[in-house]
């Protein structure tokens, strides 16, 4: 974005801008940290995981406060308004992604009491370290003003719908194999769709960024290979 004649109009827009990066950072590292807390089993870990939760929230009430009252002050077009309109949008995803997080490391303690081998987790961790660089290139990309790079970051969901399909049936598998794997291997479940579903959210941010620099739309169909609900028991 270009200067304005008015330096206070700069500064609003760079305050909305800091708290997209802080948002993003504190959401990498929300989603870490809850993958690290479920591998290892640390209940610590995770209880931080579900403390942070409020600061993610308290970020997103303040940047909408912020916004609102920019849209009300400045009435900004163009480009300025696709980026408020955007920055809000691009919060909620963020937002949720928090939430996502911590609803994973509610389930660390449930996971860790289950009579399931911790090689369960393995699965469970490769594509949570799939999604953490995702989280973290999405904003990144969108710091950078780089619009080709956030288009191939959309299309890059199609391989986290791919590791949770593998995710989901290995883990069924386990559930059929061994009853006694099932309380855990359901919890697992939740936290593998969970992590989809981040992948899902960065997606949307990619989408909007995007839309914030170019002004155009990315067309509405886009790579999905979520074969779960294709997935049946084996004969």
């Amino acid at each position: 974005m270009g200067q304005h004649t008015v330096t206070s109009f700069d500064e609003d827009l760079d305050a909305i801008d800091g708290l997209i990066h802080d948002m993003g950072d504190l959401a990498g590292a929300m989603v870490a940290a809850a993958a690290r807390s479920l591998v290892t089993s640390d209940a610590a870990l995770a209880q931080r995981v579900v403390s942070d939760d409020a600061l993610m929230d308290a970020h997103q009430r303040e940047l909408d406060d912020r916004a609102i009252t920019l849209i009300a002050k400045r009435q900004p077009v163009a480009q300025d308004l696709r980026f408020v309109v955007g920055a809000i949008r691009m919060a909620a995803d963020l937002e949720r992604i928090g939430d996502l997080a911590k609803n994973i490391a509610k389930r660390v303690g449930a996971v860790g009491e289950g009579v399931a081998p911790r090689e369960l987790s393995h699965s469970i961790e490769a594509m949570a370290q799939a999604v953490m660089v995702q989280v973290g290139a999405a904003v990144a990309r969108y710091e950078a003003r780089d619009a080709e790079a956030l288009m191939r970051l959309r299309d890059d969901d199609e391989k986290i719908d791919v590791q949770y399909t593998a995710a989901f049936r290995e883990l069924l598998t386990y559930m059929m194999e061994d009853p006694r794997n099932i309380t855990a291997c359901t919890h697992l479940l939740f936290c593998a769709k969970n992590l989809e579903r981040i992948g899902d959210h960065v997606t949307n941010i990619a989408e909007n960024a995007y839309y914030v620099l170019t002004g155009r739309q990315l067309p509405l169909n886009r790579p999905k290979h979520d074969e779960t609900a294709l997935t049946v028991e084996p004969d």
